[in-house]
């Protein structure tokens, strides 16, 4: 078996482009076409954070591929206004490479009876797999047994005003230890990359940084 920590991949693009193709989008609102200057945009797109005018957001998408566990990726698509391609459990075949993968739970790191215990879980786990395997079951039926910390890769493509929304539900104290691990560092990156987008965000500031899974552009 093998334990990995959850990583965040976002796909790169010209982020400095987004605020001049908001701007372009949004005047028409206003018809203040004859407004647009050099350094204009990242005000306009200030502006209308501001005042609530958050639909012009909508023209514009991120793509983030998460890998993390399924349970973590089952609370993701619960967000209806998105694009997703997941692993599949059905034809992915875990007993190739006579490993199962599974994401580190964290939080048990620090009790080691805990840490024990979830660690032999997903051991039987993985092991009945490869038994179901063995005695003729399909990857789709053998999924039955793997465990809810099974590794998961899936692409999510969201626009500005519904990557807002995510934050605003997932990097809160509320939400699951594990889905703040990646998005609140998920967060602060896109903060970086796109200014006044999500600098007015809450999320929770007590959860720990050394936490935090990696982030990166891709």
């Amino acid at each position: 078996m093998k334990i990995i920590k959850p990583v965040v991949e976002i796909k790169n693009q010209d982020w400095s482009g987004i605020f001049r193709d908001l701007e372009e989008k949004g005047r028409v609102c206003y018809k203040s076409e004859d407004r647009i200057t050099d350094g204009s945009a990242e005000r306009f797109v200030a502006s209308l954070i501001q005042l609530g005018h958050l639909s012009v957001l909508e023209h514009v998408s991120v793509s983030v591929r998460f890998i993390v566990d399924r349970g973590i990726s089952h609370e993701i698509v619960r967000h209806r206004h998105g694009a997703y391609s997941q692993e599949s459990t059905r034809y992915c075949n875990y007993g190739s490479d006579k490993e199962v993968t599974v994401i580190e739970p964290f939080f048990f790191r620090q009790d080691e009876s805990k840490w024990s215990a979830w660690l032999s879980s997903c051991h039987r786990a993985e092991k009945m797999y490869h038994e179901l395997l063995d005695l003729g079951a399909t990857p789709q039926e053998a999924r039955s047994v793997l465990p809810n910390s099974l590794k998961t890769e899936l692409w999510v493509t969201f626009n500005l005003r519904q990557w807002r929304h995510f934050f605003e539900l997932r990097a809160a104290k509320a939400s699951h230890l594990q889905m703040r691990q990646v998005a609140i560092p998920l967060l602060l990156m896109l903060r970086d990359l796109i200014p006044f987008v999500f600098d007015d965000i809450p999320f929770d500031t007590a959860f720990q940084a050394k936490h935090y899974a990696e982030v990166k552009c891709v």
